[in-house]
């Protein structure tokens, strides 16, 4: 299953890293340089020596330096480029996606989701699971049961855990089948934006505003591309807002929980599937109450922060995400119920991910830590 979708439509929003500050050891200046250059290639890719000095302001002799190094890791592989006109073929580069993986695990309140992606962004292995009362020892389980069968298991960077409230569940690294994997953890909000901005969308000129739709409503920001916390890392807790002429809180009628409520039981166990659920009348109703609440939300979010894409996703059906995109385009021109005229925010689309990408942006954080530029969060 590929979750590349969108990555190239998006190449025009993406700008090259910012070089290195002065200051830095020269070890840390090469490891920035060597994360910029697998960047590229994994972005743009297939590219030459040439190419690559023009997106990294790099020198030949240090993107020569860098290809040796990349190409010894196993990370990258060389092809012949047939040049037009019949001149001396170009060596181009392209990710070797079988040079890294990275294991991602989303955590829900009773169960979740595992996969194991490799560095050309594809996912190579998915399971579902139940959560015991052993939360650690459930997804120490999970992780060899996704490495196990690997040729290479030492390609495995390490293991991402996303929650909503991603308090630590397990210890800072899992020991076992001779392999040691470090583990990291993040804000599930967080991580679809990284996939977002990893896999998906790209840099986005403004920002991206993403909402999270479960059992509770959520959304992430990210800003210069970086993932926007707030002073208390708590930013996105948009699902206690009071919307609507009814001033309830968003999450009490815009969330999943309250979707199920309006479904039959044939339509829950569908839902449970993960596929698509008919629309009917009182789900067509949940829509329309839950699209108007979430215009209000926007407008307060979105209105004073003017990101450049507000996607919507979660644990919804495609289907219903796209109605209810569909549906939140009409609240937002329906003046006679909501006089305040936004233009100025930036359409609504769905995530490019079900799941909003949550598990697949947990997967990306053991790459963050070893091989592409890092992620951090901005405090302020």
């Amino acid at each position: 299953m590929s979750v590349r979708t969108g990555r190239f439509a998006a190449r025009r929003n993406r700008s090259a890293n910012p070089a290195p500050k002065h200051g830095r050891a020269p070890s840390q200046i090469g490891d920035h340089n060597l994360r910029v250059t697998l960047e590229a290639i994994r972005r743009d890719g297939p590219l030459t020596r040439l190419e690559l000095g023009s997106r990294t302001g790099l020198t030949g002799p240090g993107i020569t330096n860098i290809l040796r190094r990349l190409g010894d890791d196993g990370l990258i592989t060389a092809r012949k480029r047939a040049e037009r006109g019949g001149g001396q073929p170009s060596t181009e580069f392209s990710i070797d996606p079988n040079g890294a993986l990275g294991v991602g695990i989303r955590l829900r309140d009773k169960d979740g989701e595992a996969v194991l992606l490799d560095l050309g962004g594809e996912i190579r292995a998915r399971r579902r699971f139940e959560l015991a009362a052993d939360i650690a020892a459930t997804i120490e389980d999970v992780v060899w049961s996704l490495t196990a069968p690997l040729r290479s298991p030492s390609k495995v960077l390490g293991v991402g855990v996303a929650a909503e409230n991603p308090t630590p569940v397990m210890p800072e690294r899992l020991a076992g089948a001779n392999l040691t994997l470090k583990v990291f953890h993040e804000r599930d909000c967080v991580a679809a934006l990284l996939a977002e901005r990893t896999l998906g969308v790209g840099l986005v000129e403004g920002g991206v505003m993403l909402i999270v739709i479960d059992e509770r409503v959520r959304a992430g920001f990210l800003f210069r591309g970086a993932p926007f916390g707030g002073v208390h890392s708590k930013a996105g807790s948009i699902g206690l807002m009071r919307t609507g002429a009814d001033h309830v809180p968003l999450d009490a009628v815009a969330s999943l929980a309250v979707l199920r409520q309006a479904m039959t039981p044939t339509e829950r166990s569908e839902l449970a599937l993960g596929e698509g659920v008919a629309i009917s009348p009182p789900i067509r109703r949940w829509i329309r109450n839950a699209a108007g609440h979430l215009v209000d939300a926007v407008v307060a979010s979105a209105g004073f922060l003017a990101p450049g894409a507000i996607l919507i996703g979660g644990d919804l059906p495609r289907n219903i995400v796209e109605e209810l995109v569909a549906q939140i385009s009409v609240e937002r021109g329906n003046t006679a119920v909501r006089p305040v005229v936004t233009p100025w925010i930036s359409p609504i689309r769905p995530t490019t991910f079900s799941g909003a990408g949550i598990t697949i942006g947990a997967a990306l954080l053991p790459f963050f830590d070893r091989l592409l530029p890092p992620q951090t969060s901005l405090a302020t």
